[in-house]
């Protein structure tokens, strides 16, 4: 039996890493993706493989990624290797833009949405916190409004504006039902 393609989609400052990190731990089962990006690794945040624009471009064209999208500015991708993780069964979680999902509905035969959320007031305290954005700047992000969720996946929203483990344990219940 495939494994699962788990995508976790929410706002800047949700804590979708944060979310990511404690299911692999929880479930150490779980592959999780690394994307490819188009700017410098020294930039920080998650784990990924900072390339050049032409290089992206290149390895997309040649068929290296299994999704592939542009959002900010910047490139992103899902490397091929996931098909083949999810044909050994199993599932595998990605961190992607909202705009995307219905292009991941296409790529793979199985996908379960997270649809990470938190108040306004605790996305703006975490984008502060992180002090990448001006205040301007996340007052602006905070303002534009959400793409719609596909209604042709499976999207479980998370509300991760308290405890980490509140919202872990949200995804987890959705992700890996107890059986009876």
């Amino acid at each position: 039996m495939a494994g699962r393609f788990i995508a976790v989609v929410g706002p800047s400052g949700v804590g979708k890493d944060s979310v990511m990190e404690a299911l692999c731990a929880a479930r150490p089962d779980l592959y999780r993706a690394r994307r490819v990006i188009t700017r410098p690794e020294a930039v920080g945040g998650e784990a990924f493989d900072g390339i050049s624009p032409a290089l992206f471009a290149a390895r997309a064209a040649g068929g290296d990624f299994a999704l592939h999208w542009q959002a900010h500015g910047l490139s992103y991708g899902i490397p091929r290797e996931v098909q083949t993780v999810l044909r050994g069964g199993r599932d595998v979680l990605a961190n992607l833009s909202r705009g995307v999902l219905g292009k991941a509905g296409r790529a793979f035969d199985d996908v379960h949405v997270l649809h990470i959320t938190a108040t306004p007031e605790a996305l703006k305290r975490r984008l502060a916190g992180r002090a990448r954005e001006s205040a301007a700047d996340i007052a602006r992000r905070l303002s534009r409004p959400a793409p719609e969720m596909p209604t042709d996946l499976t999207v479980t929203e998370i509300d991760n504006s308290g405890p980490l483990s509140e919202a872990v344990a949200q995804a987890m219940a959705a992700l890996y039902p107890a059986r009876v």
